[in-house]
């Protein structure tokens, strides 16, 4: 039996002929490209407020403090510390022995060339004199006897020359016996002022025993020790101002200049002699010198600006005109209660006065200008 069947629908199921299928293939091509390169290019799409985060992350120059500053003549001077000592000085020997009769000064009082000081007693020594002056009067007597004889051609040559040699003799022992009658009384060699004296009325002192001291301290004299680096700024007759310290300041003079060092320190012996009226200032006190000895152009900062290289060297950081960091090595030449000067920074300098702590040299940075007048706010 046969049965009957409709039309065969079966087949293979194909889009070749779909025009919309072509056009969904290629554009997923195209995607598939594009989510590639994006995805290789590393771009991402970030929202607003994060590409203003990272903006604010980008490295800035740090902010510093500068001072514009012009060099200026500056007086260099050169300082040393010393003491002062007498012009000259000396003990004064007793030249006899004997009691002591009398003492006329006091220790510590002025006193002048031969002055008197003390007597020692001296009735021994008047009588000798008064003897010795006795047989000088006999020599006389007895020489001009013998002339007398031999004009007349009584006596002999050889007596007159015996007699003109006693009376020689005569006159030698009074001189003698009269000089250390003079010994007896006790005098200064030169004026100044008695520092020391151990005389007193009763005792009794021997020929060579030191009885006062006697120091010359107008001018007194500042010694110092100048470093060999310096000696050749130095000349004699130069000005010098000495400070005492007892807080007294006096001018001076430079009239002497070792030209020997010391052995060990290296330095040389400097004087400076100061006019000291009456003996008011007294030695030994010690003292500071500050002799100018020329000019140089330097500016003027504070301490606290002043920076150390990798090396330890002193220097002052500055900026220049890309605004880098440029480290300067500096030399002080004087110093002040107020501020130091420095030379090495040239004719104009823009001087890092603040934050130069936290820069290097090459550092770029922003500088900010500050005025003169505040530069003594550097060191607080």
């Amino acid at each position: 039996m046969s049965r009957d069947s409709g039309p065969d629908l079966r087949g293979s199921l194909t889009f070749n002929s779909d025009k919309g299928a072509g056009r969904s293939k290629w554009l997923a091509i195209l995607l598939a490209l594009l989510l590639v390169g994006w995805m290789g290019s590393g771009f991402v799409i970030q929202p607003e407020d994060e590409q203003a985060d990272v903006a604010d992350t980008e490295i800035k120059p740090v902010a510093v403090e500068v001072l514009n500053s012009r060099a200026d003549d500056v007086q260099l001077v050169l300082t040393a510390e010393g003491q002062s000592i007498p012009d000259r000085s000396t003990e004064i020997p007793a030249k006899a022995s004997g009691q002591v009769l009398s003492v006329s000064v006091e220790r510590g009082e002025l006193v002048e060339m031969g002055q008197e000081i003390g007597r020692i007693d001296s009735e021994t020594i008047e009588a000798q004199l008064v003897q010795a002056e006795a047989q000088l009067e006999q020599a006389s007597t007895d020489l001009d006897r013998v002339i007398a004889l031999l004009d007349q051609g009584i006596t002999t040559e050889r007596q007159a020359i015996q007699a003109r040699a006693s009376k020689a003799a005569a006159e030698a022992l009074v001189t003698q016996i009269q000089e250390q009658l003079d010994n007896t009384i006790i005098r200064v060699p030169f004026s100044g002022r008695l520092n020391e004296m151990t005389l007193g009325e009763g005792e009794f002192v021997s020929d060579g025993d030191t009885v006062a001291e006697v120091l010359d301290n107008d001018p007194l004299s500042v010694v110092v020790q100048v470093p060999q680096q310096a000696l050749g700024r130095l000349k004699q007759g130069q000005f010098a101002e000495v400070a005492f310290i007892t807080g007294e300041k006096r001018m001076g003079t430079v009239n002497f200049i070792g030209r020997n060092a010391d052995s060990q320190t290296r330095t040389f012996r400097v004087e400076v002699t100061v006019a000291n009226p009456q003996s008011e200032m007294p030695a030994g006190l010690s003292a500071r010198i500050a002799i100018p000895t020329g000019k140089a152009r330097g500016h003027f900062i504070s301490p606290a600006i002043l920076s150390l290289g990798v090396n330890g060297e002193l220097g002052v950081k500055t900026v220049n005109a890309d605004n880098e960091v440029v480290f300067n090595l500096v030399s002080i030449v004087r110093a002040q209660t107020d501020g130091i000067w420095v030379t090495g920074l040239g004719e104009d300098a823009r001087i890092i006065t603040v934050g130069q702590g936290f820069v290097s040299a090459g550092d770029v940075v922003e500088p900010i200008e500050r005025q003169a007048a505040q530069i003594a706010d550097a060191s607080k």
